[in-house]
Formats: C-alpha cells, structure tokens, sequence
C-alpha cells in the first residue's frame, strides 16, 4: 500500500481533479466514517449491505474482487460466504481507508482478504481473474465511470456478476422530498463529529448528480453485460444493481 496515489492519475484534468476531491473527502473523515454512516443512515447501512451480500448468489469457493471497499465492509461479510476454499481482494483509491479496512478485517478475524491500492478504472488484475465484483456506495465517486464498469467487465470470468449497492431516485414525489430535507442536516452533523461540514456536503452533492436507476442500467449495458436488472431498497433511496458478463 505504499504505493503513491499519484501514480494513479494519468487520466485528463478532470479525473484527476475528482480524484483529488475524493481522496480530500475520505482522508478528513476516514476515522469516523462508520459513525457517520450510522448516524446518517441510522444504522440502516449495515443492513442494507447484508441484504446486497445475499443477493448476489456467491458461493464457497467464489473470488471477488470488492471495488472501492472502504472499511471493509463489504469484504468482511463477503469472506464468511467464500472462504475458506474462495477469495476475496478489496480495492480502493484511498490508502487511509485501506489501512484502516484492512486493520478492521485483521481484527474481525479476516487477515486472508487482500487488500489492493488502486484505480476502479485501471484495475491491476488480469482478465477474467473473478466469479463476482462488488461496488458498494463507490461507483458515484468514480469520475470515469463507463471505464470502471469496463475494468468490471474485463476482469470478471464469463458468466461472472457485477453488483453495485448505491444511492439513487426515490420513486415517490413525497419520499425524495422528505429525504432531500433530511440530508440538509448531513452537513451539520459532519461538522460537530468529524469537525469538517464539507465531506457531507460533498456526499448531498453526489447523490444528486448519480444516474438514475434506468440509467445506471443503461451504462451496464453498454459496458457489456447482459440479464441486467435492479432492485429497489428504502423506496430508492439505495438500488442494487446487477448484471452478468
């Protein structure tokens, strides 16, 4: 993980200026981004990603890769279904999240995941190296997205899942107004726990400009995969998205 992360942003100025931005956003409020998430979902993140790890129909003896793994999670919950006849390698950008991810697995009784530093859109693996890929509240702070699903594609063995766990559209008029008042306070809280307002500013701001459902379905398709299709969770607040290579 020393790996600097410069040597990852070889792509035009406006990668490397989203790049910059997310790495400034997850570096201020790594220590405290469970707490946050449990104060702003409250604590409905961590059901929401079991409900996303079995949906996806892993099996023992599976290999996953899990894109943008941030604390580890995903990865965590993901190895007690694969391991120990299957693996799982947990990617991400940022090396402050990825220390501590990996500490949190060491702690849970998970050394065996492999942690990777490293760019969703140029991932360092070989293709069709996975039976399954998983992004989970990641996909909206790649800036290229369109070339991340292709490294997704790539890198999955034929027949292999693609599954993404993300915000996206209320479907009721009333539940995305009440929800977009909600978020309003996210700032706030991120200023009185993390010392910092702009994370969660930032967070609002990204949920408002990722792709609807059928839209993100229609990047998946021109990324190659196909038995496309989404399920709504919280009314569509969160979306698990799916497809096969």
């Amino acid at each position: 993980m020393s790996k600097n992360l410069a040597n990852l942003t070889n792509g035009d100025d406006s990668k490397n200026e989203k790049m910059r931005e997310v790495t400034e956003v997850f570096d201020s409020v790594a220590h405290r981004y469970d707490l946050m998430n449990d104060l702003m979902s409250l604590g409905t993140h961590r059901i929401l990603k079991r409900i996303f790890c079995d949906s996806i129909g892993l099996r023992p003896g599976y290999s996953v890769l899990d894109i943008a793994g941030g604390t580890g999670d995903i990865s965590r919950l993901i190895s007690r279904i694969v391991e120990p006849t299957g693996s799982v390698m947990m990617l991400d950008v940022n090396e402050t999240m990825l220390r501590i991810g990996r500490d949190r697995l060491i702690d849970k009784g998970r050394a065996e995941v492999q942690c990777v530093l490293g760019d969703a859109e140029a991932v360092p693996i070989s293709d069709k190296s996975f039976d399954a890929v998983t992004v989970a509240f990641g996909i909206r702070n790649i800036a290229q997205k369109e070339s991340a699903l292709r490294e997704c594609y790539r890198v999955l063995k034929p027949g292999g899942r693609l599954a993404i766990l993300e915000f996206s559209k209320p479907k009721s008029r009333r539940l995305d107004a009440l929800y977009r008042i909600y978020r309003r306070a996210w700032p706030l809280a991120g200023l009185f726990v993390v010392g910092n307002a702009q994370p969660y500013q930032y967070l609002v701001e990204s949920i408002d400009e990722h792709p609807a459902q059928e839209a993100m379905l229609l990047l998946l398709e021109v990324a190659g995969f196909k038995n496309l299709k989404f399920e709504n969770l919280l009314g569509g607040i969160v979306a698990i998205h799916q497809g096969t290579r």
